[in-house]
């Protein structure tokens, strides 16, 4: 077989010389943001401004496949790593040859972890159903599974873009089958190229994970929300020897921790039990009317005068007071 063509990110990835990155951790070093201080082992090796809110999310992880070599999951894990998705399968007929010691040092160094799928467009979708059926583990501790869709530009075979309806239809098929095997909803990840062309007002129900390395989201992308938000592909994380994608989670830790159990659904934002409860100030028992002032004024009794000798209220002006000023009738 001729030798594959590596995927866009992984061709970047493996572009990057030593020269370069040993100058580019020193400004990740000295420029690093105050939200940094969220996860301080965690870095940036070409740190964005435009993508600082990223940094400010609680919950941080990475994704990972064979172009990071061998990884030190403990030492990942001690950085703050929250969550891990690892490639598991391509097309309909290549594995990540890191997959498998991936996914099991990830569960022993306790990283919660899920498997995705890169999808190629010029593979039937029932090929690449079967073949990640065949790989991707059914571990009811894994997180959901990913569909990754993109154009495969770099792609000598592949690189052809399809129409729109062929996409969708074999994205909703791939979908099914994912979901289907794993029995939990898939996750979309996508590019903003790809999402433009095709995913704009689709699959609305799924979790979305968006890549924008340089902008906020809702600058690049014609969304109205995002579970997670590839923000860099050059992080730096402790037990990986290079450049790392680094992701935030939309939500807070209650809503990360149901989603893992299957309480909250992400993507269509609902609850399927222990919501959490919206605190409400219990109101004061009514005074009975006229009798006693408020507690702030003492609570003494009040007196009436008969109708007749209620005095008169002073004449005031409108134009100082802002009150109506009294009649003489």
């Amino acid at each position: 077989m001729a030798p594959r063509a590596e995927t866009r990110p992984e061709a970047r990835r493996r572009a990057k010389s030593t020269g370069r990155l040993a100058i580019c951790a020193l400004l990740g070093l000295f420029g690093a943001e105050p939200a940094l201080a969220l996860y301080p082992k965690k870095g940036d090796s070409d740190p964005h401004a435009g993508v600082r809110d990223a940094r400010r999310r609680v919950i941080q992880g990475i994704d990972v496949s064979r172009w990071q070599d061998d990884i030190d999951w403990q030492k990942v894990k001690d950085a703050g790593t929250r969550f891990a998705f690892i490639k598991a399968t391509e097309g309909g007929d290549h594995l990540d040859p890191m997959f498998r010691k991936n996914w099991a040092g990830a569960k022993s160094a306790g990283v919660p972890r899920g498997a995705y799928h890169f999808v190629y467009w010029c593979r039937p979708a029932k090929d690449q159903i079967r073949w990640f059926k065949r790989h991707i583990p059914r571990d009811p501790d894994a997180l959901p599974p990913v569909l990754d869709v993109e154009w495969n530009g770099e792609s000598a075979k592949c690189g052809k873009k399809i129409p729109r309806d062929k996409a969708l239809a074999k994205i909703r098929e791939m979908l099914k089958g994912l979901q289907e095997h794993t029995g939990k909803k898939p996750i979309i990840y996508t590019d903003i190229t790809f999402h433009e062309d095709v995913l704009e007002g689709e699959f609305n129900d799924h979790p979305y994970w968006l890549r924008s390395t340089a902008a906020p989201l809702h600058h690049r992308y014609e969304r109205k929300q995002w579970e997670f938000w590839q923000f860099t592909t050059t992080g730096r994380v402790p037990g990986i020897g290079g450049d790392v994608d680094r992701n935030a989670f939309f939500g807070t830790e209650h809503e990360f921790a149901a989603w893992r159990d299957g309480r909250y659904d992400i993507g269509a934002r609902k609850w399927r039990g222990g919501e959490p409860k919206v605190a409400t100030t219990p109101k004061p028992p009514a005074t009975p009317a006229g009798l006693r002032t408020p507690k702030a004024a003492g609570g003494t009794p009040l007196k009436f005068l008969p109708p007749g000798k209620i005095p008169r209220a002073a004449s005031r002006d409108v134009a100082t007071t802002g009150s109506l000023a009294s009649r003489d009738d």
